[in-house]
């Protein structure tokens, strides 16, 4: 009785040990991201290439793990976890470093390499305790199969608890560097639980001496690594007034009092600008939208897909019209509420628009689709099946209107004209301007709908009419894709807007102000 007892609870620890590091290398992977979007932003690159780099830590650390377990004598898995502890707990502290060297890389190779140098040695660690743990599990031959299918289900069984539990409650409620902290300080009490196990087999004393070490190099790095964060630089030029990591990046409100303006950003991308002495929205190509009542009179209903500092909204309401207004991430909702005075006129629905849409009654005379502004785009609201949807809510009069940042290439962009091609395949006509007429990297408002648009309007003055012409341009559909559920390819189309777009924001206020 004596020995089943013993023979559980050794495998009760191997299992619990196994467990609690399957969830660390998910908790890693998964807070990845939130390191590297302020910087890099959070595109299919940046997914790629963390879920890239955790396969290779992994199979570097099953490979090397392996080997480690038949020959080690004098050190066991205390150590092993005790390290990864270590590695883990400098992530923060590393980060600025490393995003700043990686920068001159360009968007792909410096997120590639940004992710390897920060998360692949404390991951090869973790994939490392797999085969330490099934070398201590099997006691013969006999058992080798059914030792490895047990210790690698339980530690899959570990990574999918610590998936749910940080994206539905730790993310919430706790900064990713926190958890990076908290993380390591797990690990590190772990490792000392594990050593009291491996004393029949080790000295104590022998695996509990790296383990202090460790620990008290990790203690000192700690007001270092806390302080990890980089702060506005003293001269006051920027004041940041908003600040909060939501479920969907790094949200904060931004003042520029020496040239008079305000502004709300997610990431590296802003979403909203105003005037810091009347409240006005700074965003020329907002100024085109505030047409379009003109062009289809009698609107009184409109829906703003991403409303941003809800200056549209605020826009559309000066002509009558009550809209409705989506926006995934309740902390912008909270900026422009709290630091743009944006009241909604009609229902405020925080949520992502594919979902959302699908639960919307229409008809709307105006749908505005501002999403497509920033270093990454939700390429899943730009397809032919999306269009449908919003096709199916307009009006009978009713007027679609997309804005999309690109470069015009004289016209020739794949990009925008894939964005034209798609549009086409479900509106029969429309109309594409220019933000500002004369740049190449610019905002193009496309005007989608089932009647021709009038733009001889007599809604519209004169001088109204002459500044609209001047910005209308012509993209060849010739050059673009169709985009579709199944085939859209609008994120490599766009690489090189998105490391343009970086390098603007960065340019302007410095790396450093992008690095948590």
């Amino acid at each position: 009785m004596n020995h089943r007892v013993s023979n559980f609870f050794n495998q009760a620890w191997l299992y619990f040990t196994v467990f609690l590091t399957g969830a660390a290398v998910m908790v890693i992977e998964l807070l990845g991201t939130r390191l590297i979007a302020p910087f890099y932003g959070a595109s299919l690159y940046v997914w790629t290439s963390l879920i890239a780099v955790t396969l290779i830590a992994l199979a570097l650390g099953y490979y090397i793990g392996g080997i480690w377990a038949d020959r080690a004598k004098r050190t066991g898995l205390s150590l092993i976890i005790a390290l990864a502890a270590l590695l883990t707990l400098i992530i923060p502290w590393l980060t600025g470093p490393v995003l700043l060297a990686t920068d001159p890389l360009g968007l792909r190779l410096g997120t590639f390499v940004s992710t390897l140098v920060l998360f692949s040695p404390s991951l090869m660690m973790l994939g490392m305790i797999g085969p330490f743990a099934v070398k201590l599990a099997t006691s013969d031959l006999a058992n080798v199969g059914a030792s490895t299918g047990s210790i690698y289900a339980v530690s899959t069984v570990g990574s999918v608890v610590g998936t749910l539990f940080l994206g539905f409650y730790l993310f919430p409620l706790v900064g990713s560097r926190e958890i990076f902290i908290g993380l390591g300080i797990l690990l590190f009490l772990l490792a000392a639980v594990v050593a009291v196990f491996e004393r029949k087999q080790l000295k104590l004393t022998t695996t509990l001496i790296p383990i202090v070490l460790l620990a008290t190099i990790g203690a000192g790095l700690s007001p270092q690594i806390a302080d990890a964060g980089y702060a506005f630089s003293d001269d006051d030029t920027f004041q940041t007034k908003f600040e909060r990591e939501s479920l969907y990046g790094w949200v904060r409100v931004i003042d520029n009092p020496e040239q008079n303006y305000r502004l709300l950003t997610v990431d590296a991308s802003t979403i909203g600008a105003a005037n810091l002495s009347n409240g006005e929205n700074a965003l020329t190509y907002q100024e085109i939208v505030g047409l379009i009542p003109a062009l289809a009179p009698g609107m009184s209903r409109a829906l703003l897909v991403g409303q941003g500092a809800g200056h549209m909204a605020m826009t559309l309401e000066k002509h009558g019209i009550v809209t409705d207004t989506l926006e995934i991430d309740p902390a912008v909702a909270q900026a422009a509420r709290d630091y743009f005075d944006f009241k909604s006129t009609g229902k405020t629905i925080i949520g992502d628009a594919r979902y959302e849409i699908r639960q919307l009654e229409g008809p709307y005379d105006l749908i505005i689709m501002d999403v497509f502004t920033g270093g990454s785009e939700p390429v899943h609201l730009l397809t032919v099946e999306t269009m449908a949807q919003l096709q199916e809510l307009l009006s009978e009069q009713g007027i679609l209107a997309l804005n999309f940042v690109a470069f015009f290439d004289q016209g020739n962009n794949p990009a925008l004209a894939s964005v034209t091609k798609t549009l086409a395949q479900v509106f029969p006509h429309q109309q594409v301007f220019i933000s500002d007429p004369g740049r190449d990297f610019n905002d193009f408002i496309f005007l989608a709908t089932n009647h021709p648009v009038n733009l001889e309007s007599n809604m519209l003055s004169y001088t109204q009419r002459d500044w609209l012409m001047a910005r209308r341009v012509n993209i060849d559909p010739s050059y673009g894709v169709l985009m579709t559920d199944n085939l859209n390819p609008l994120e490599s189309l766009q690489t090189r807007k998105s490391e343009y777009y970086r390098r603007i924001i960065v340019d302007s206020m410095g790396l450093d102000h992008f690095i948590r």
